[in-house]
């Protein structure tokens, strides 16, 4: 038999490290036999004990090679010019990419067959396996990452009273068959890559920006601190019926969770593009990206029919109590809107999906964001000008002057001081502020929140 390396055919003299590579190249590929006991110019050389060999590769193979690649692997032992030789035959695994157990799912870990040669896969060739062999649903898709933590995700689950062992995490699909972590594992995990950028506009439009920020980490994680954001800038205006006081948030609380959760449940995660919520003196925008499921008009939507494209993500959401059933989420909103002039809307492209949430109180205001408070709108009835809220004008102080100090808050807004502590922790939750330096030399500074620069000049990078 004459002997030459081709794509489908390689040599080795001796038992090598390198064999890994080349057995996981021709698993992902087509295929492939390698020839143990050969020169890499046909020689054939033979070898001693031609078993021991067979279970040397069946072994280093076992431990060295994921997922399981065994089963596409067959031995046998055959005779050429008088001398043994190992033929080991290499079929085309199902569970592509197979990759170094030390090196993980990245191109140095995951190889190729290119020509007469095994060679790192690229990212794409990795991503393109991945998809082929585990469907089109990104959440099931097996992780390119899987060196994960969840502390987040540990936090929340613990908070909600909720089991989050590897047992758990298998029957709620982070974790497959494999014990490898899927993509659903990446989004809960504090090495998520997905990001939800928040803006705030003053006005009705994108011309003078506010404030901004971009919200990383477990999707648990920024669902908490995106909902703190917004929160803290749902004003409350007051008014007196009689001896009754009347208190109307800018946007019901039930409107402003339901449209997060279908922000972060719907989305479409095989794009990178973030998540956008921008807050306008009049209403809020949640825009997702990923348009409607095939087959469902927004009218559908509008009735309470729902085709989840992440199943398994809103199954945890479930899981943890935030949701109740599929589809009945738009159903709250509308409903939270009852007996309002202005009503929510939706828009929708082929590639994303808006809800718009009118601010309930824009009809009293006079071109600012937040809502008046209590003496602002005593002041507005005998035609006085509105006054800004007390955190409004602690960042304006602290704009000003580059830091401000408890001291500062207390003669500011001319309140005792566990007032003026109470608003100065709200402030640093929200991070609105930073706290520098310690007890007496303790000051606080404004956090990425410069009033009056162009919406033109506001970079995300």
């Amino acid at each position: 038999m004459l002997f030459r390396e081709s794509e489908t055919v390689e040599f080795k003299e001796v038992v090598v490290d390198d064999i890994k590579k080349e057995i996981i190249a021709f698993a992902n590929c087509d295929g492939g036999k390698l020839y143990i006991g050969i020169r890499d110019d046909g020689t054939v050389v033979g070898l001693d004990n031609p078993d021991s060999v067979s279970l040397q590769i069946s072994n280093m193979v076992r431990d060295a090679i994921k997922p399981d690649v065994t089963m596409f692997l067959h031995y046998k032992t055959r005779k050429e010019d008088g001398k043994e030789i190992v033929e080991v035959d290499i079929q085309r695994g199902t569970d592509r990419p197979y990759y170094l157990a030390k090196k993980g799912m990245r191109p140095e870990g995951v190889y190729v067959r290119q020509g007469y040669s095994s060679v790192p896969a690229t990212d794409t060739a990795i991503r393109r396996m991945i998809k082929e062999t585990d469907g089109d649903r990104f959440e099931a898709m097996r992780c390119l990452n899987q060196e994960l933590t969840f502390e987040a995700a540990k936090k929340e689950f613990g908070l909600r009273k909720v089991e989050f062992g590897s047992r758990q995490q298998r029957t709620l699909k982070l974790i497959d068959q494999d014990n490898l972590y899927s993509n659903l594992g990446l989004l809960l995990s504090d090495q998520c890559v997905h990001t939800i950028k928040v803006a705030v506009f003053q006005g009705t439009d994108q011309t003078i920006f506010k404030d901004r920020r971009e919200f990383t980490g477990s999707l648990l994680q920024q669902m908490n601190e995106v909902y703190d954001f917004i929160d803290f800038r749902n004003q409350t205006r007051a008014t007196i019926e009689r001896l009754l006081r009347i208190d109307v948030r800018d946007y019901p609380e039930i409107a402003v969770r339901e449209a997060l959760l279908n922000l972060l449940i719907h989305r479409d995660y095989s794009f990178s593009a973030s998540a956008l919520i921008s807050i306008y003196a009049d209403r809020i925008e949640f825009v997702s990206i990923g348009g409607l499921m095939p087959g469902i008009d927004l009218e559908d939507i509008m009735v309470g029919i729902s085709v989840c494209r992440n199943q398994d993500l809103a199954n945890v959401f479930y899981r943890l109590h935030l949701i109740e059933a599929y589809g009945t989420g738009m159903g709250k909103i509308m409903r939270a809107y009852e007996g309002m002039e202005e009503k929510p809307s939706i828009e929708t492209t082929k590639n994303a999906f808006k809800i718009i949430l009118p601010n309930i109180n824009t009809k009293y205001e006079t071109g600012r964001f937040s809502a008046p408070s209590v003496e602002s709108i005593t002041s507005s009835a005998s035609g006085a000008k509105k006054t800004l809220s007390d955190e409004e004008r602690v960042l304006e102080y602290a704009r000003s002057h580059g830091i401000i100090t408890r001291n500062d808050v207390i003669e500011l807004l001319k309140v005792s001081t566990s007032t003026a502590s109470r608003v100065i922790r709200k402030m640093v939750k929200s991070n609105l502020l930073k706290q520098n330096g310690k007890a007496r030399n303790t000051n606080y500074t404004v956090i990425n929140n410069k009033n009056g620069v162009e919406a033109s000049e506001i970079k995300w990078n």
